[in-house]
Order: C-alpha cells, then sequence, then structure tokens
C-alpha cells in the first residue's frame, strides 16, 4: 500500500469529526504495524502551524488550535485556476492549484460539449472521476448478489436485513481473497437489491408510454446514463423479450458510461444475457455528447443526480450579495476554501434561473429576517457569511444537453430527496468512506480526492421547475413508493408477514418522469 497517500488519507479523514453518533473516545487506528491513537475533535475555523504539519506527515498527530491560523491570501494570488487537460492527465493529486468547488467535486471530461451560453467554461475530472485517483475510477466497488433475493420466503424486513448483511460480507470475503483493500468503497443500488424487480418496474413503465403514443410508427430507444454493473439494463431487456417479444423486436438499448471499466461489465453482461444486438455501449461523459437525436427516446438518470457537482455559495447577510466558493489547495495537500464576489457565468445563470422559474419556496441561507441575521453576525466569533449553500449547477447543464442534443426526450430520474448526516449548508452532501468494511461520515466536502463518496439531495421542487422552464417539458414528481405502488409487481417482494421491503426501503428516493 502507498504509504504517502495513506498517511494523506488519515490526515484528511481525522482532521474532522466523524458521524454525530459516534464516541468521543480516541480512535485507534493501524497503519503499516503501529497504531496511530486520534483524539477527535470538534470543528473549528482554523489551520495548522507549519510545524503541526510536518509533525503530521511523520506520524505524529496534533488536535488543531482555535488561536493558530494561516493567511493564505497570497497563495490565492499567485496558485493557477487548474484546467480541464491539466487535472485529466495528472496521475497525482494536485497542489498549489485552485478550481471552483463544482471542478474539485466532480467535473466531466476535458472535450466538453460547449453551449453558446456556456462559452469559455472548463470543468475538471476530479474528486469522483479523474482517472487517477478519482472515487468511482479507483476504488469504487458495486455491490452485487448472485441470485436474486427471494422476498416471499421471508420472514420479514428484518430477515431481510441479515440475508443483504450476510451477502456483504460474502460479497467483500471473496473481494479480499483476491486482493485485500481496507480502503474499498462499496456501495449498493436499489437495481442490485431488489433485482429484477425494480427494473422490471422501470421496463414497465417504458412499455406502458411506449405503446400509448409512439407505438408502432417509433422504435423503443432507451438511453441509461451511468450502467453500473448493467443489471438495470439487462432487466428491463430480459423483462420486455419476455412480456412483449413485438416490443422487443423493436427496442434499442443504447448506455452512456464515463467508466471504461463499468462499460466492459455492461458488454459482458448484455452478451451473456443475449442482448448483444440491442446494446450500444458509447464510453463518453454524457456531457461530451455531440451527436443530435431527432426521434422520440426515453433518457433514464437513475441515482446519478446525487453524484453531479454543485456549486457553494455564501451570502453576505446585510447586503445579500453572494459569493461564489473557490478551493485551494496548498502545498502540503491540504484545502482552503475562499469566497469571491464575481460569479462565474454558470453559477450565476442558475441564481437567475431559478430566481424566475421556481414557484414554490425553498431552503435559503437569507429565508430568515434580515435583522435576525444582523445580531448573528454581532454574537462573538460569528462568520462575516452566511452558512454555504450547494447549488445544482450540472443538473442544470445536464437540462442542457437533454434539449440541445435530444429534443424528444422523456426522462426518467429518482434519486434522494432527503439525506441524514451532511455537512452544514443547504442543500449539503453527506460525505463519507469506508475503512475496514465500516462506514464513516465527516463534516468536509474537501477531502482526500479518490477516498471518499461525495453525496448530494436533490430539491425535487426546484428541479422540476427548472426542468420545465429549460426543456418545455411537462412533468410528473412521485415519491419511489408511489411509483412502485403503480409499476412493480408487489407480490414478488412481499414477505410472509406482509412487510415490503420495496416499499419500505428509500423512502428518501422520489422520481420524476417527463411526457
Amino acid at each position: 500500500m502507498d504509504t504517502p497517500i495513506v498517511t494523506s488519507l488519515f490526515r484528511q479523514l481525522f482532521r474532522h469529526p466523524p458521524c454525530p453518533w459516534r464516541s468521543a473516545a480516541p480512535l485507534s487506528i493501524p497503519l503499516n504495524g503501529a497504531r496511530i491513537a486520534v483524539q477527535q475533535q470538534r470543528r473549528t475555523i482554523i489551520a495548522e502551524r507549519d510545524d503541526t504539519k510536518r509533525a503530521a506527515s511523520d506520524g505524529e498527530w496534533h488536535p488543531k488550535s482555535p488561536f493558530l491560523h494561516i493567511d493564505m491570501t497570497e497563495e490565492f494570488k499567485r496558485y493557477p485556476m487548474v484546467t480541464a487537460a491539466q487535472l485529466a492527465s495528472r496521475k497525482e493529486r494536485p497542489r498549489r492549484v485552485k478550481m471552483l468547488v463544482r471542478d474539485y467535486i466532480d467535473g466531466c471530461c476535458s472535450d466538453l460539449l460547449i453551449f453558446p451560453h456556456l462559452s469559455g467554461l472548463v470543468l475538471l475530472v476530479d474528486a469522483l472521476y479523474n482517472p487517477h485517483y478519482g472515487y468511482f475510477s479507483k476504488h469504487a466497488v458495486i455491490f452485487a448478489t448472485k441470485e436474486p433475493f427471494d422476498f416471499t420466503a421471508m420472514k420479514d424486513e428484518m430477515e431481510f436485513h441479515k440475508r443483504l448483511a450476510d451477502e456483504y460480507t460474502r460479497f467483500e470475503d471473496e473481494l479480499d481473497a483476491k486482493e485485500p483493500n481496507p480502503l474499498r468503497q462499496l456501495w449498493h443500488t436499489p437495481t442490485e437489491l431488489f433485482k429484477p424487480y425494480y427494473g422490471e418496474a422501470i421496463a414497465r413503465y417504458l412499455v406502458t408510454n411506449y405503446k400509448l403514443s409512439l407505438y408502432p410508427y417509433n422504435d423503443l430507444i432507451i438511453y441509461e446514463m451511468g450502467a453500473g454493473n448493467g443489471t438495470m439494463m439487462s432487466n428491463i431487456l430480459n423483462y420486455i423479450r419476455e412480456a412483449d417479444p413485438d416490443v422487443y423486436n423493436r427496442t434499442k438499448y443504447k448506455v452512456i458510461e464515463i467508466s471504461g471499466h463499468l462499460a466492459g461489465l455492461q458488454r459482458k453482461q448484455a452478451d451473456s444475457k443475449g442482448h448483444a444486438d440491442k446494446i450500444e455501449i458509447v464510453n463518453k461523459s454524457v456531457f461530451d455528447w455531440d451527436t443530435y437525436v431527432p426521434d422520440p427516446c426515453f433518457f433514464l438518470a437513475l441515482e446519478v443526480f446525487d453524484n453531479f457537482a454543485h456549486d457553494m455559495i455564501r451570502y453576505d447577510p446585510e447586503t445579500e450579495m453572494p459569493y461564489q466558493g473557490i478551493v485551494l489547495c496548498d502545498q502540503y495537500g491540504d484545502f482552503h476554501d475562499f469566497y469571491i464576489p464575481q460569479l462565474d457565468p454558470v453559477a450565476e445563470r442558475f441564481l437567475r434561473v431559478r430566481n424566475h422559474v421556481v414557484r414554490s419556496p425553498y431552503e435559503h441561507p437569507l429565508n430568515t429576517p434580515r435583522f435576525i441575521r444582523k445580531l448573528r453576525k454581532m454574537l462573538p466569533a460569528a462568520s462575516n457569511l452566511t452558512k454555504p449553500e450547494y447549488i445544482p449547477t450540472k443538473a442544470m447543464m445536464f437540462f442542457d444537453v437533454l434539449r440541445e442534443r435530444f429534443p424528444a426526450h422523456r426522462l426518467v430520474m429518482s434519486d434522494f430527496h432527503q439525506l441524514p448526516d451532511s455537512v452544514e449548508g443547504v442543500n449539503a452532501p453527506v460525505v463519507q468512506t469506508r475503512y475496514e468494511r465500516e462506514t464513516i461520515a465527516v463534516t468536509t466536502p474537501f477531502v482526500q480526492q479518490g477516498y471518499f463518496d461525495i453525496l448530494f439531495p436533490t430539491d425535487f421542487e426546484v428541479m422540476d421547475d427548472m426542468y420545465k422552464a429549460l426543456t418545455g417539458k411537462l412533468t410528473r414528481v412521485m415519491k419511489h413508493e408511489d411509483f412502485m405502488s403503480k409499476w412493480a409487481y408487489l407480490e414478488e417482494t412481499e414477505t410472509r408477514c406482509g412487510e415490503n421491503p420495496l416499499l419500505g426501503w428509500y423512502k428518501n428516493v422520489s422520481m420524476l418522469s417527463s411526457v
């Protein structure tokens, strides 16, 4: 294992406290045969002294002091804003640079599809998708069972919990037998937990709406973005082939997949299920899509909005002026956040569009009366800016792609409308990692790239209004439970006592569909 990388990981991880439910007792972490005691501490707005950094790099750990600050103003002036080509080609994490928060969090490939209103914009592959050290590129593994769960044979949801835990252990034991990895980032999706029933519910929705308005004049064309192991794709095609052979003969399934590794798994999945002639896999980011698709099609974006990059905005409590977050990475690899009043075109456009088209009230740092904000500002150690707001600029850009390149699309998206244990702020993400099979949440999005998953909740009311305004489509938003109640065969996932995990799980997920 690369010692400098691991050392840097734990410097980033344990500089911040874990989840609120964890004990405040010191943690004892094994590293290269030794055990390092790390005292958990409360979050403070401070920075380490240089001698503290050198000590930490030599294996010593010191708590931060609120009385010690580092002025990084000169470094902020000198460090360059990094470019997409620079980060995409780097094999090491960048230092002595600065970037937009959305560029740090996620980004897309360097060959960005530019629209007129996005002229000059450059996005980056970094924390999640950098090909050399990004989370999904290096450490993320999708959990999968060998066989579907037999829910009808289970007593209740508690038995499902137990069997799922056993399957998780078996899955990781097999991986560790090949290559042990205490930092493996393992995650699951409803597609894998409830296969094939979840995919079949989506398939029924697609086939029904296709036959209502498009059949027999058009083919059933399905695009799926980020298809993971290819399970959803195979479940949908299996169902259509068995339930409606005539529609299957007219079905075309196209996957847009940024990961070359996952694209290979998806191809093998299609071949093994006999769908090779139905599948086209395009190994690129959807934001690099440069082909105009005039045909009516369904576009699946399931569990992808949570990893779309966001910008960080903070506001002056008195003037209400927005300030955009910039991340500075210093010579030690530590991160510092700065805020500037000059918004880049994408963030400025998002705020302007949201202000004009969103109808219902939504959570915002400036929702409290101004006199209360003034009183808070007078408190000792009060910040001169509001708490952060994370705005989904990347989701807005995705809507632009749909409008410009897929004008006849029908979107089906699902994602979390609420997440627990998020970092501070409005629409703030959950930032978490796994160490020795234990999930650990942290309190900042500025963490070691490649080892942490960053998941954002989706405000479906805001996204619904913005999607309709940017694409001109009519939409419907439903809770996951309501969608599955309508389209799934619930008797297939019901336990003997009448509980249904397909409905009981993912209550914090909503679905948006368009016509």
